[in-house]
């Protein structure tokens, strides 16, 4: 409205007879152009109202690609999986000798972390934070960056998977992956979804002039990477002093049934909007 007010503001001052009505809409625009453009300080509730609304929202508008991209890290597991069991050389090659003389002994290399928590559970955040940045950023390449991305970290979370179940040590595995895994993988899977829906914008416009897809893509996607951010960081917490820790495994597979379902129900609901008739200022 307010571009259309001055497209008619332009045509009436041609007419020297609605200098009265040049007057009244100049100064109209004057009054919308301080409300539209004025910056206005960052408010808790419009924060709340991002978590509690927006984002839902989006990521249930982006949920098939948040499908690929698990498709593709569970794709790249189970390859890695199927490899390692025939192959146990491709362990030591993809993971080293290091990693793999301390499965081999039966030892979860995890159990350095609990004499570094804090440090150790900032450098985990850290290092969430940039895989979840770089598979939304590499979106820019046609997503083949982001494929990649998600098919290293499947391959990798296989061939571990692999080595300690034939070790004997799945239990501990897992039930240290578990607590904060539920949210970890998620945060990446829908990072990884971002990356895509950059690339669907790119590659496959539609009806939109390129650029104008690529940048209502690129708007959806970093709504979905800013919502990861609280996961992330709650996650590197779990990891970094819980995940490691002599907690018993009940303990922390319940936490982990409890986070899961809790995450779940929140990306699944939330308030509706209420819309209704839209209103319009006769004077326009």
């Amino acid at each position: 409205m307010y571009r259309q007010t001055a497209s008619d503001l332009a045509a009436v001052r041609e007419d020297a007879s609605s200098r009265q009505l040049t007057v009244y809409l100049n100064q109209l625009l004057g009054r919308c152009h301080n409300l539209i453009y004025l910056g206005h300080k960052p408010e808790v509730s419009g924060i709340v109202r991002f978590y509690r609304d927006t984002y839902p929202q989006a990521f249930r508008e982006t949920l098939p690609q948040f499908a690929i991209a698990v498709a593709i890290f569970l794709l790249g597991m189970v390859v890695a999986w199927a490899v390692t069991i025939h192959d146990p050389a491709f362990a030591y090659r993809l993971l080293g000798p290091r990693m793999m003389e301390t499965i081999e002994q039966r030892s979860m290399w995890t159990d350095s972390i609990v004499t570094v928590k804090p440090l150790a559970s900032s450098g985990i955040m850290t290092n969430n934070l940039s895989v979840a940045f770089a598979a939304f950023a590499f979106g820019i390449t046609g997503g083949l960056g982001t494929i990649w991305m998600l098919l290293m970290n499947g391959l990798l979370m296989g061939v571990i998977g692999a080595c300690t179940w034939k070790a004997g040590m799945a239990l501990q595995l897992w039930s240290f992956v578990a607590p904060h895994g539920v949210l970890e993988l998620p945060a990446i899977f829908i990072a990884g979804g971002a990356g895509l829906e950059i690339a669907r914008g790119l590659l496959f416009p539609g009806m939109l002039p390129r650029k104008a897809s690529l940048a209502r893509a690129g708007s959806r996607a970093s709504k979905l990477v800013l919502g990861v951010l609280p996961l992330l960081v709650v996650a590197g917490l779990l990891e970094g002093f819980f995940s490691p820790s002599g907690a018993p495994y009940q303990a922390k597979f319940l936490l982990a049934c409890f986070l899961l379902a809790a995450l779940i129900g929140y990306l699944s609901t939330s308030r509706r909007r209420v819309s209704g008739p839209v209103t319009t200022n006769s004077a326009l």
